[in-house]
């Protein structure tokens, strides 16, 4: 027997026109080159959505086709986030902080047919323009900047395309909701990046998981400020989830900075944020209590959130930082650290501890623990640890065109996220490290981001990264590369001593290096791999 309900798609037509319809005099507001701030209604917003799309018809732009994207976090770029899939095109953010053979490689890979570009980007874009042989347009977008054009026949002026058209006209329609709606790769730390495809039915869910108070509670009173860049996994899909529940957006465009951001969290009355943890360190020192009155949720992702960090928050503006876990494959929010009825009545310190969990997952995502080299389910004990893998309706079963044969996915269709993690019994994941960054030695297990976390606890420390290297006795031994905060001093043995008192002594590294600062990956990760390059041998 079967149900008796209708079977509309889930598409991200019903969300653009819920926020037509519904929230036409909420405001989107821009933070362009230099500052300059520009606010419009989401009924705006939408006519140009509208014209968008009649823009894409106007280039020809097959259906099914990839649009690239090559922009910052702006109300243009949000207005392509929904007429490209909308239209039945796929959207293709590309990261801007790729090197540029990687760039190249993406755009090539995903075969796209036409780019926007922000004018303040172009200047990165357009010298890599030969090597994309079939791009056959570059539509650049003028964001204030004063970056130099040239002539020449590939070359789209956004606004006087946009000019040249009539809105769309009736309703955008997608019939099948499992069709391709965008496409982001991952950062490609090992080997070359990969495509991950997410459907309008994917989106959509994802989008609601989020208006879910137990997993962000997204609701129409916020003002939301997506730090997370637009072109990294759908900038954790806020975009889309604002737009669903008809809240206020500040989009911060370049202004990337801490003291920046600090002051779009200020002047616009922001309710919830997200980024990642090295944007949190340098935005704690330019914020106080006064300055953020109206902020209810900080969101952080990326990569393990520091427990002092995190505290640093609570004791400066009132409001800890609330770590969530996913990944590009993942849409990417699959956990968030939201507490519960079971840590009432717990103590600071406790409440902390859970904090520094990534949290349990959101509904419809399903996970679990592996033996990375058994493949045994371990149980939700809060003690055993495995490779966490996992399952769900924004999970990706696949890259595009199968990259890597399927090696990233079990036999049983799960998700394999190389992220190692030990579970507790109510389903808060405690993320241990990274599989190909935990130190082995002398048959031991030892989790580089515990000495991370307990390093970076030190005042006189900035940013610290561990990394394996050989070691003829013990086959790996961890090293600590650590920055030291501006006007403080350490040593080495000074580091060592106070890791005594907080792991076993065969934890501790045997050895310290002092640098300059962590190198970071092109979505603001700790680039371990440099730092192998770099100190192994």
């Amino acid at each position: 027997m079967l149900g008796q309900m209708q079977t509309t798609p889930l598409a991200l037509p019903h969300v653009f026109h819920r926020a037509e319809q519904l929230f036409g005099h909420k405001t989107l507001t821009g933070v362009g080159v230099g500052g300059a701030v520009t606010t419009t209604t989401y009924a705006d917003w939408a006519t140009r959505v509208r014209r968008t799309a009649a823009a894409l018809d106007k280039l020809e732009i097959p259906h099914d086709a990839r649009v690239g994207t090559f922009c910052w976090n702006t109300p243009t770029h949000l207005e392509l986030y929904f007429a490209v899939p909308c239209s039945g095109r796929v959207l293709h953010t590309l990261n801007i902080r790729l090197f540029a053979e990687q760039l190249v490689y993406i755009v090539n890979h995903a075969d796209d047919d036409v780019v926007f570009v922000d004018r303040s980007l172009f200047g990165q874009l357009w010298p890599l323009a030969d090597q994309m042989p079939h791009v056959r347009k570059f539509v650049v977008i003028d964001d204030g900047s004063d970056t130099a054009v040239p002539e020449d026949e590939r070359i789209v002026d956004h606004a006087e395309l946009l000019a040249s058209v009539e809105p769309h006209a009736g309703r955008f329609v997608v019939d099948d909701e499992n069709r391709a709606a965008a496409m982001c790769y991952t950062s490609g730390t090992t080997g070359n990046p990969k495509g991950v495809v997410y459907s309008h039915r994917s989106t959509v869910l994802h989008s609601i998981s989020v208006l879910i108070a137990d997993v962000a509670g997204l609701v129409e009173r916020d003002v939301v400020l997506p730090i997370v860049p637009m072109f990294h996994a759908n900038a954790w899909g806020t975009p889309y989830a604002a737009v669903f529940a008809g809240a206020s957006l500040v989009m911060p465009g370049p202004n990337m900075v801490p003291k920046a951001i600090a002051g779009m969290l200020r002047d616009h009355d922001v309710t919830l944020t997200a980024g990642v943890p090295t944007i949190w360190m340098g935005v704690l020192p330019e914020i106080t209590r006064e300055d953020v009155p109206h902020l209810r949720l900080l969101l952080c992702g990326g990569s393990a959130v520091p427990r002092s960090l995190s505290e640093s928050y609570r004791e400066k503006i009132g409001l800890p930082i609330t770590q969530a876990w996913g990944m590009t494959e993942t849409s990417p929010i699959a956990t968030t650290g939201m507490l519960r009825s079971i840590h009432d009545g717990l103590s600071d310190d406790e409440l902390a501890d859970v904090r520094a969990t990534a949290g349990s997952p959101a509904p419809l995502v399903d996970l679990r623990l592996a033996d990375p080299d058994t493949g045994e389910i371990q149980p939700w004990d809060g003690v055993s640890s495995g490779e966490l893998q996992a399952s769900g309706p924004w999970i990706a079963d696949s890259y595009y065109l199968n990259e890597d044969g399927g090696k990233q996915f079990t036999a049983d269709g799960w998700l394999r996220t190389g992220d190692v993690a030990v579970i507790d019994r109510y389903g808060y994941v405690r993320l241990v490290d990274r599989t190909k960054d935990l130190v082995k030695s002398g048959g031991e297990w030892i989790s580089s981001v515990d000495l991370e976390n307990e390093i970076m606890a030190m005042p006189e420390v900035a940013e610290a990264a561990v990394i394996a290297i050989p070691d003829e006795k013990w086959s790996e031994r961890p090293l600590a590369c650590v920055v030291v905060r501006d006007g403080s001093s350490l040593t080495a043995e000074q580091v060592r001593e106070y890791l005594l008192t907080r792991v076993a002594k065969w934890q501790v590294p045997d050895d310290v290096e002092f640098i300059d600062e962590v190198p970071k990956t092109s979505t603001g990760k700790f680039s371990k791999k440099t730092l192998r390059e770099k100190f192994v041998g």
